[in-house]
């Protein structure tokens, strides 16, 4: 084994460290990292929005694989850092967390609050170029392979390119992402478009402007009514119990709080919540907030007109949201999210913020509109009916799950401490058998599928509860389903969905990945979830040590690697294709799929709650048409492989 003392520390300088680990910063460096690479820009037009200062944000695709992103704000300070000695345009593009959203002075809410986004971005592009209009100058700066300034200073400042009007300011930025980084940089228009149609959703009065040099399609979003039209949007394929939406904001203290909701004639609830325009995923204070309050309201209203007596129970909180769309937005000036990541709220004064706002606003709009009140609590008595009679059939086969007979199924490991254990989710015997040789017994557990689980999408639970596959599930785990649910139960810290690389592996992982998201949402926000990623290719080739011809082995996980392989010129004696985990003996499964130090898992999350319930709904319903064009639209980005 090599020594091991301070000369074995490496010191990744400036952004070298995001280049050597991007997957940190952006997520991936697949198609979803290629993306945030325009997001990260966006933001820092938007942030200008919500400052006051930025009306109009376009965005181009331009022919030669670049992105143009200009806004009409203030522009980035030119002027030489106090501390760096360098134009802060500079500083700003080359250095992380560097920014304007560390304090209140700036920008008095933000949704860029590590000041990473623009450096990260110029550090995975090949060429990034930054223009900046202020005090009727233009001025340029350039950079190349990963963020290197190429422009020389005039007297340490920034030299100006061309003139323009006192009151033209802004700035423009044109980046090219490293295809040495990225798996694809071809930019899907469809992504951004609906992106950017969700910011428009989000910041009222905001005009953003889209064009592609491609097709030549130009497209403006504004939205004058903001989360309310947002809310129109999401249910405009679905019956609506009630044709308005009902609209409420207002400010406490330095939080502005926005509330749109409508019900639906669906047997769910979906509230999607935004801070400062960041889409929190998991909720937080602010959906705590808002159900509080909806919840004490209505039961106030049932009571003085009739639908609860003085001596019955409260309505249940789940009753009361049965079939409810919202959308809970506030802008808080220092939020304080529970991960880097940003999906919950932590803030407790999110939640009287909003609880103080809606409590007030929602009565004075319900007193005016009496029959839509109405509507909404007939909508609450069916479902409390509803809920009372289906709970007897749902305890009885809740109680059916505690005699289910897993051990034919399930090898269990030896280890009882939950924060050690985990449990692969695999597909057949056959590779079960494999993956059972090949685990440490005393921390991986195994549970193989015989079959595909059933289609949950729109199924009512008593009948996903007959379902032996997911049966056998739910008593694995032992954190119940449902109502019952309890995750403090979970048997295991990471559930791994381990499938072959292939359509009948990529149908099981949706099916499973659907039942976990519509049923046990709570595994994929505490972060449970995870799919195992076996190589695609095992390579042989021939290098060289010390002048000395050597043979090696290794494993490469998608054909991404393999081109970035073949692209080193070494010679391959062989290259084996793993069509299926049964290929593999258990020395190999172990070395690339269960050993923790070696194995690669990718981590279920959430970025989107509104288009993570909408494509749910796509692929997974019984709504032929929206499937076949989203597929459609899809396929035009997808990768074939023939073998």
């Amino acid at each position: 084994m090599d020594k091991y003392d301070g000369s074995q520390i490496v010191i990744l300088e400036g952004l070298e460290a995001v280049r050597k680990r991007p997957g940190m910063y952006i997520g991936s460096t697949g198609s979803r990292g290629l993306h945030h690479l325009i997001w990260e820009i966006l933001d820092n037009g938007i942030d200008e929005h919500l400052a006051g200062f930025c009306s109009e944000i376009g965005i181009t695709l331009k022919k030669d694989g670049g992105v143009v992103i200009e806004d009409n704000g203030r522009g980035v300070p030119v002027d030489i850092h106090p501390t760096k000695k360098i134009p802060t345009v500079r500083v700003v593009y080359t250095i992380l967390h560097a920014g304007g959203k560390f304090n209140n002075t700036v920008y008095k809410v933000s949704g860029g609050l590590h000041g990473v986004g623009a450096s990260v971005v110029n550090a995975l592009s090949k060429s990034l170029i930054v223009e900046v209009r202020k005090d009727g100058k233009v001025y340029r700066d350039e950079y190349k392979d990963g963020g290197k300034p190429v422009v020389k200073l005039e007297k340490g400042l920034l030299p100006v390119v061309g003139k323009c009007a006192k009151g033209n300011t802004g700035t423009k930025v044109t980046f090219y992402p490293d295809d040495e980084i990225f798996e694809t940089t071809t930019f899907k228009p469809e992504t951004i478009k609906k992106k950017l149609k969700e910011i428009a959703f989000l910041n009222k009065n905001l005009k953003i402007t889209f064009f592609d040099e491609n097709s030549g399609e130009e497209r403006v979003f504004l939205e004058e009514d903001g989360i309310k039209s947002y809310i129109n949007y999401i249910n405009r394929d679905t019956k609506k119990l009630h044709d308005d939406v009902i609209y409420i904001e207002g400010s406490s203290g330095d939080i502005e709080v926005e509330v749109a909701f409508q019900y639906v004639d669906e047997y769910t609830e979906q509230i999607n919540s935004y801070c400062n325009r960041i889409n929190v995923t998991d909720g937080g204070t602010l959906v705590t907030g808002f159900k509080m309050a909806l919840t004490r309201v209505m039961n106030q209203y049932a009571r003085e007109l009739g639908y609860l007596k003085n001596n019955e129970d409260n309505y249940d909180g789940k009753d009361i949201r049965n079939g409810l769309v919202a959308i809970v937005s506030i802008k808080h000036p220092d939020p304080q999210f529970e991960s880097q990541t940003k999906n919950k709220l932590g803030n407790t004064d999110a939640k009287t913020a909003v609880d103080d706002v809606f409590s007030v606003e929602v009565q004075r709009y319900l007193d005016k509109n009496v029959e839509t009140l109405r509507t909404i609590l007939d909508n609450v008595r069916k479902s409390y009916k509803a809920r009372t009679a289906s709970d007897k059939a749902r305890k009885s086969v809740m109680k059916e799950l505690l005699n289910v007979d897993t051990k034919s199924k399930l090898a269990a490991c030896s280890s009882r401490k939950p924060e050690e254990c985990e449990i692969y989710i695999v597909e057949g015997d056959s590779a079960g058998g494999t993956v059972k040789t090949a685990r440490n017994r005393r921390t991986q557990a195994v549970l193989p599928l015989r079959g595909k689980i059933l289609n949950v999408e729109k199924a009512p639970l008593e009948k996903i509860l007959l379902n032996n596959e997911i049966k056998s599930m739910i008593a694995s785990f032992g954190c119940g389903i449902g109502d019952d649910f309890d995750i403090t139960k979970l048997r295991y810290d990471k559930i791994i969905i381990l499938t072959d690389a292939d359509v009948d592996g990529a149908h099981i992982s949706t099916l499973l990945l659907t039942f976990f998201y519509r049923f046990m949402p709570e595994l994929i926000y505490q972060g449970k979830v995870y799919r195992g990623l076996p190589p695609l290719y095992k390579v042989d080739y021939e290098d060289y040590e010390k002048k000395k011809k050597v043979k090696k082995s290794e494993y490469l996980f998608d054909d991404f690697e393999l081109e970035k392989f073949r692209k080193k010129g070494l010679k391959i004696n062989s290259l084996q294709r793993y069509k299926g985990l049964g290929e593999m003996d258990d020395v190999q499964l172990w070395e690339t799929t269960l050993d923790p130090d070696s194995r690669i898992l990718a981590q279920v999350s959430i970025s989107d709650t509104v288009e993570a319930d909408e494509i749910t709904g796509i692929l997974m319903g019984s709504n032929v048409p929206p499937r076949r064009e989203f597929i459609m639209e899809e396929a035009r980005y997808a990768e074939i492989d023939i073998t």
